[in-house]
């Protein structure tokens, strides 16, 4: 006779809330992070206890300054929502906490279409047409796409700069020295790295490797790069632009002052997430581009690790997060 699973103290977890229906990120840092009378708070240093509602979350990324009690990780996990654990501004990853196990079918379907040189093309292919509304010239290599998709983001973020009259020397900035780069960089590198964190969670969420890129390769995050910016200028930078032109030429932005151009990129990122629908698109959008390699979703294997919220109703979201 086996034992019955020890449950843990307090009230039990509410069920997760899919992350198609979520607030989409959260920024915190100089605090510490735990569970407090049941309830996720950052706890500042005079004690003051802000209350998270970490289940309503996609992802929390935790700036410098920030300290997380086991508890609180427990929690997170529990809900399903991503910690991404980051520099200044959000500017670079050190690392994440994934919740729950991967999908293991969908993690061997991925890797099969990045190892086979045509699955990989035609899902460069596709993300190509889905970034441009147009089709990838014919005949070209993953590398002669890639150059061809520089050239036209170099093109693009020079036309926004000058449409909204920007001073624009080009996407420079060091990731070691945030203090270094220009309002327009440091607008951007805000605007990217919330997009990137929310990509991130949807990527986790449907069981796949945010490592395994098609385009980009080689990094943590490559495959978070190569969905995220097929969302990006319609999102994220028209705002950084916004946001850096204010700043440079001292006016009020919708009638108020930008006193924290960061901080305003962030408010005004999270409200561009919401009316673009951006995490209820993610998950379709990467089934989109990853079926059109062509091959077949493997058949689960016994040994596979399940989706760690199992339940009797399906919530929507494909993978392991509820």
């Amino acid at each position: 006779m086996t034992a019955a699973p020890a449950q843990m103290p307090g009230l039990p977890p509410p069920r997760p809330i899919p992350i198609r229906e979520r607030a989409s990120i959260l920024f915190v840092e100089k605090g510490r992070l735990d569970v407090l009378d049941g309830a996720f708070v950052m706890v500042d240093e005079g004690g003051v206890r802000t209350h998270i509602p970490i289940g309503g979350l996609a992802c929390l990324m935790l700036q410098p300054g920030t300290r997380t009690s086991h508890a609180a990780v427990a929690l997170a996990a529990r809900a399903g929502t991503l910690l991404i654990w980051v520099g200044e501004a959000g500017v670079r990853l050190y690392a994440a906490g994934q919740p729950g196990g991967a999908r293991a079918d969908r993690l061997l379907l991925q890797a099969r279409l990045a190892l086979d040189d045509e699955a990989r093309l035609r899902v460069v292919r596709k993300m190509y047409a889905l970034r441009f509304n147009e089709d990838a010239p014919a005949r070209r290599s993953v590398d002669q796409l890639r150059g061809i998709e520089g050239a036209r983001v170099r093109e693009t973020y020079r036309l926004l700069a000058q449409r909204h009259g920007v001073k624009w020397e080009g996407r420079k900035y060091d990731p070691t020295e945030w203090s270094s780069a220009d309002v327009v960089n440091r607008c951007l590198s805000a605007a990217t790295s919330a997009l990137y964190g929310v990509t991130e969670a949807a990527i986790l969420a449907a069981g796949y490797a945010p490592a395994i890129g098609f385009l980009h390769s080689g990094k943590p995050q490559s495959f978070v790069y190569d969905i995220a910016d097929i969302l990006k200028f319609e999102t994220v930078v028209p705002e950084a632009f916004r946001v850096a032109a204010a700043t440079q030429q001292g006016k009020p932005l919708d009638g108020r002052p930008v006193v924290d151009p960061v901080a305003e990129v962030r408010r005004r990122c999270r409200d561009s997430f919401r009316r673009a629908d951006v995490l209820g698109r993610l998950i379709p959008l990467i089934e989109v581009v990853l079926s059109a390699g062509g091959l077949p979703l493997p058949e689960t294997s016994p040994e596979a690790m399940p989706v760690a919220f199992d339940g009797p109703r399906e919530t929507g979201d494909a993978g392991h997060r509820g």
